[in-house]
């Protein structure tokens, strides 16, 4: 019964998968689970979330993102303050430090896309260049899911 079930295990578990499982590397920092949502007709924002470690000795520092999308790009920052959540712009980017994990996801740090020049659809690809400091730029792809649509489970290597 187990070798005839087994097979459609795997198969599930293959389309399951979800399409996000595109990764990336430059230098020593790996590039994982690019996403964002899908925004409203009228919005004029919307989020992008990626996770990033560092395998090298040495910190980088996520300095500036870069798409067509958008008017302007920005690296920010939520965070409560008393009972109000604020959110800003990272002057200095976003420090990632050696042999750390940095996750930008909802409700954290996060790709900031301001005046979206068309809203972002469900099961698009979105176009994004992360610029670090010493790496240098990589060009990913952040896959829409849908609206509010959680986090994807995170994969340990």
């Amino acid at each position: 019964m187990f070798i005839r079930i087994l097979p459609l295990i795997a198969a599930a578990a293959l389309f399951a998968s979800p399409a996000w499982a595109q990764d990336y590397k430059l230098a020593s920092l790996e590039i994982s689970q690019p996403w964002t949502r899908a925004t409203a007709p009228t919005a004029k924002a919307g989020g992008g979330y990626v996770t990033i470690t560092n395998k090298g000795t040495t910190p980088d520092r996520l300095i500036a993102a870069r798409s067509g999308v958008s008017d302007k790009v920005e690296i920010h920052e939520m965070k409560m303050d008393g009972n109000v959540m604020r959110m800003r712009e990272l002057d200095k980017g976003l420090e990632i430090p050696p042999g750390a994990t940095v996750e930008l996801k909802p409700g954290g740090f996060h790709i900031m896309f301001m005046e979206l020049k068309a809203p972002f659809a469900k099961d698009a690809k979105v176009p994004v260049t992360l610029v670090f400091e010493k790496a240098g730029s990589i060009d990913v792809e952040l896959l829409v899911q849908a609206v509010g649509a959680p986090p994807p489970v995170q994969h340990r290597q």
